[in-house]
């Protein structure tokens, strides 16, 4: 900073809370637009990765390329990876800003999501065989990791406070929503000409597309202002149209240039946050990602073969954008605690009642309604956990909930088929309904209700 603290007024507004303001109370301009835009199109590649990985198992087992033991074990590398990612990002982002992790990990993501996929070439010597794919997808897994959570800390932090729930649900709903029934689609109609190697290159190759075109993202200013950067946040501002003011005329304390650990901050004074948040999401994932993965195979095993499970599904994956729609609703109506207490409680409900379903017609029906809840109940507990960490802890306390949530989702990929194999396919539903009721117990405790709330109201920046 150009200024000392002495030569200021004690009482200035600071720095970080100056940026704080102008942001909450702005409105949408082409540079948030520009953000909303580049975030969702990376995080759209992201999760279309994951979610497409269950349409691809039936195929790659039938390919002879997997066993299911060993497929188990691909879907298991990759989760690993996303645990790891998940947590790296949020101390190194706290700690070096948003913008360059999130350029390299999509690269990453990429580039190793190509290199997973390709096919032997005899001609040279090349063929790739099941530990080849298990290494590059443990490290697209890292690429996977490192991005989600940082979708939904870079949407919150330029999002005004009115109207934050919605704008982070529309991240969501273009980003991580649609890419459900997209995958399918993919995968229906592409499976039997470029097969899951061909498939898993287009997506490697969008996320490429998306890299380049982020070069032009902005830095937070929330970051910068909580950094020692607070010329480059005001400048930033200004960029944005928004007012701006002498930098000498703010104050700057202890939260001006923080150095300290950001999960020193998120344990020592955000502990039940956290430990609540490690709940939620590991309810969330270890049913979007571990069902997701085994529940074409299911279908398949019920009679309805590879094409027809995989048709059936895609009705039952309208349920993602249909249920981000309403979230961009229910949040700022009813508010994030009892969105999701509610859609977690009704998960749990229809998740017995699929598990109990006969006919074709019921699983359909009750998958829809079942996806419909597991949707809006992680979701908006990810937009939820997004707002209660302070700016310079955000991504690291984001991050360390989501990391439970990988690490559910990777016993879930191999306790499904343990489970469904000792005892029966209603137990699995069974598991997941005990799973939601206790998420919804843990949601209530994670936070403060953030609607219409500053996010240094809900958590001010800690030094």
């Amino acid at each position: 900073m150009a200024v000392s603290a002495q030569a200021q007024p004690a009482s200035a507004q600071t720095i970080e809370a100056y940026v704080g303001a102008q942001l909450d109370n702005a409105r949408m301009g082409p540079i948030h637009w520009r953000v909303l835009a580049l975030v969702a199109g990376g995080y759209f590649f992201d999760v279309i990765d994951f979610t497409i990985f269950g349409a691809l198992v039936p195929d790659i087992i039938k390919s002879g390329f997997a066993t299911a033991y060993q497929v188990s074990w691909i879907g298991f590398a990759t989760l690993i990876g996303l645990g790891i990612g998940t947590l790296g990002q949020g101390e190194f982002t706290d700690r070096f800003g948003r913008k360059a992790v999130y350029q390299f990990n999509l690269l990453l993501f990429g580039l190793a999501t190509i290199a997973a996929a390709l096919p032997a070439m005899p001609s040279i010597g090349f063929d790739p065989g099941f530990w080849w794919v298990l290494v590059f997808r443990f490290l697209a897994g890292i690429g996977l990791g490192a991005e989600q959570p940082l979708c939904f800390s870079y949407t919150a932090e330029y999002a005004p406070k009115n109207i934050r729930g919605r704008i982070i649900a529309l991240m969501q709903f273009i980003g991580g929503a649609w890419p459900w029934p997209v995958g399918l689609l993919l995968t229906i109609y592409f499976r039997d000409t470029i097969g899951w190697r061909g498939i898993w290159i287009i997506i490697g190759i969008g996320a490429l597309v998306i890299f380049v075109l982020r070069f032009s993202l902005p830095e937070s200013p929330r970051w910068l202002a909580t950094h020692g950067q607070g010329r480059r946040a005001l400048d930033l501002l200004q960029r944005m149209g928004l007012r701006t003011v002498p930098i000498e005329t703010l104050r700057i304390d202890a939260a001006s240039d923080t150095k300290s650990d950001p999960i020193g901050i998120v344990f020592r004074n955000y502990p039940r946050r956290v430990i609540a948040g490690m709940i939620c999401f590991y309810a969330f994932f270890s049913i979007a990602i571990g069902l997701g993965t085994w529940l074409p195979n299911m279908l398949a095993e019920r009679g309805l073969g590879i094409a027809k499970s995989l048709n059936s599904i895609f009705w039952m994956t309208l349920a993602f954008p249909c249920a981000s729609a309403f979230m961009m609703y229910a949040l700022e109506r009813f508010g994030r605690k009892p969105t999701a207490v509610v859609a977690f409680i009704l998960t749990g409900v229809f998740a017995i009642l699929f598990g109990n379903a006969v006919d074709e017609t019921m699983v359909l029906a009750i998958g829809f309604c079942m996806i419909f809840f597991t949707q809006l109940s992680g979701n908006a507990s990810q937009i939820f956990i997004s707002e209660v960490f302070p700016t310079n802890a955000r991504a690291t306390g984001f991050g360390l909930a989501q990391a439970a949530g990988r690490a559910g989702a990777a016993i879930a990929i191999l306790a499904i088929p343990l489970i469904q194999n000792v005892w029966s396919t209603t137990a699995v539903f069974a598991a997941i309904a005990v799973i939601v009721a206790i998420a919804a117990v843990a949601v209530t405790q994670v936070g403060p209700e953030a609607r219409g709330l500053a996010l240094d109201e809900v958590a001010p920046p800690t030094a």
